[in-house]
């Protein structure tokens, strides 16, 4: 009987140890499934943490460099990034909407002539039906809805916004509470991650906005020697556009090589070859320099990154693909590959949760 109670003791200490590690997995998978059911509003709450990292960079910057005080460091980033949108748009938008609006009036009459070369006749009413066959007839529907759809965006754009003012401006607050989730021995560990996720977001977007400006401006400039017409709105297309790595910088060339293609072969040709050499410089020479202070993103897991996100969220999950394979990829080194697997326990290389799980074993054996 006392041969068999040590026996009947770690019986009932797997037994418990099994129902944990299935509650473990129950609770993971029913959190995969809320953040599933929740996913537009998880991207929304990334994008609100992105436009906070780099607010409140920004503040730093003042701060450590300018010597603004602590107190209205904040306040006159804020003021700054404000005052620097708004005399853009006053000062550069009447042009750029004017050369904008008319790259979209012409395009129609652009893209008709290219179809009609081609063989197609009347491409637009071919779309409209498409567009009909799959979405059905009722325009009216289509037009309140794309209305509702319009607004909803505009509302989420401002609640973003108002939620990054929010976590820019005492970030250390909201980095406790999600700290504090997590267990005592862990929670160093989870917040070092945090900042090192946000260090390795802020340098990924300084280095996307100096690859964008630098394609902007180069395809702007090569197209006005091309002799493209409105080569200042092709070239904020390609900028703009190069935000999404692989698929941008096609999407943003496909304007200026309709236009091109249009006005003869030869400036297809040129427009073209402006497009390739842009988008060789900056991938082969400004990249690599990039890379060397930011994240080195393998050009493999952002294509996939592009393609898992895109095909779970859409458009919003390819426009923050990279920065959130980026933050993944740091937290997944931080907490993963250095806190578990490099670390390691002192005895034959177990985990953290294995080795709890032992020494429960032997406490609770040893209690019996």
């Amino acid at each position: 009987m006392d041969q068999q109670s040590p026996r009947r003791s770690g019986e009932a200490t797997d037994d418990r140890l099994f129902f944990r590690r299935a509650l473990m997995v129950v609770g993971v998978v029913a959190l995969a499934y809320f953040f599933w059911l929740l996913a537009g509003t998880v991207l929304l709450i990334f994008a609100a943490i992105l436009i906070a990292v780099i607010l409140r960079a920004f503040a730093n910057a003042l701060e450590t460099r300018a010597h603004v005080p602590r107190g209205v460091s904040f306040y006159l980033a804020l003021f700054l990034s404000v005052t620097a949108i708004g005399g853009f748009g006053y000062f550069f938008g009447g042009q750029i909407q004017m050369q904008l609006g008319e790259v979209l009036s012409r395009l129609p009459n652009q893209l008709e002539t290219l179809a009609k070369q081609i063989g197609i006749r009347d491409p637009l009413a071919v779309i409209e039906k498409q567009l009909e066959d799959g979405f059905g007839t009722n325009i009216f529907g289509q037009a309140a809805g794309f209305g509702y759809s319009l607004v909803g965006g505009l509302v989420d754009a401002l609640i973003v916004i108002v939620a990054a003012i929010y976590l820019a401006y005492d970030p250390k607050l909201y980095r406790k509470v999600i700290v504090s989730v997590f267990p005592r021995e862990q929670r160093g560990t989870v917040d070092r991650s945090m900042l090192e996720t946000g260090a390795a977001l802020k340098m990924w977007f300084l280095g996307q906005m100096v690859s964008m400006v630098f394609v902007g401006v180069l395809s702007g400039v090569g197209y006005w020697l091309v002799g493209l017409p409105t080569p200042a709105a092709l070239g904020l297309i390609a900028g703009i556009t190069n935000f999404i790595p692989f698929v941008g910088p096609i999407l943003g060339a496909i304007p200026a090589l309709i236009f091109g293609f249009n006005i003869s072969p030869e400036v297809m040709f040129y427009t073209f070859t402006v497009a390739l050499v842009v988008q060789q410089t900056e991938g082969n020479i400004l990249v690599p320099l990039i890379q060397k202070r930011a994240v080195a993103m393998p050009p493999a897991v952002a294509l996939f990154a592009i393609i898992i996100f895109g095909v779970l969220f859409g458009f919003l999950g390819i426009l923050l693909a990279v920065p959130l394979a980026v933050a993944v990829m740091v937290m997944v080194r931080k907490i993963w590959i250095e806190g578990v697997l490099e670390s390691g326990p002192a005895a034959e290389g177990l985990g953290p949760a294995r080795r709890a799980d032992e020494e429960l074993i032997e406490r609770d054996g040893g209690q019996s």
